[in-house]
């Protein structure tokens, strides 16, 4: 699969700061990832995941505060368990956060025709 394909089979653009949009994988109706499988509990791409689930519970929003790490905790069944990660560890995800580019772009203009003109 091609770039382009999987970016309009798997990805979203989700408002962010500043008129700006970010590339984020689809969501299932119940807010799990389009990767997750229920059934196994399990992420289907696990070894080909990408930098959002690569570093992920390492976000700003979730590392801010204690309560917004608990709070994360509550939906994600990974958080508390499975593979200790330490500083280094930690401090390693961070830089791939900020060395890798984030694929944002302009929220695009709605383009408004009245009577054949543009506005």
């Amino acid at each position: 699969m091609g770039y382009t394909e999987f970016v309009e089979t798997w990805c979203r653009w989700v408002p962010f700061a500043g008129g700006r949009e970010r590339l984020s994988l689809r969501e299932k109706p119940n807010f799990d990832c389009v990767f997750w499988d229920s059934k196994t509990e399990a992420c289907s791409v696990y070894n080909a995941r990408p930098l959002q689930c690569r570093t992920f519970p390492f976000w700003d929003y979730v590392l801010c505060s204690k309560e917004a790490w608990n709070n994360t905790g509550k939906d994600c069944p990974g958080i508390g368990n499975g593979e200790y990660y330490d500083m280094e560890k930690i401090d390693g995800l961070l830089r791939i956060q900020s060395d890798e580019p984030v694929i944002e772009r302009d929220i695009p203009k709605k383009v408004i025709s009245h009577r054949g003109l543009v506005i």
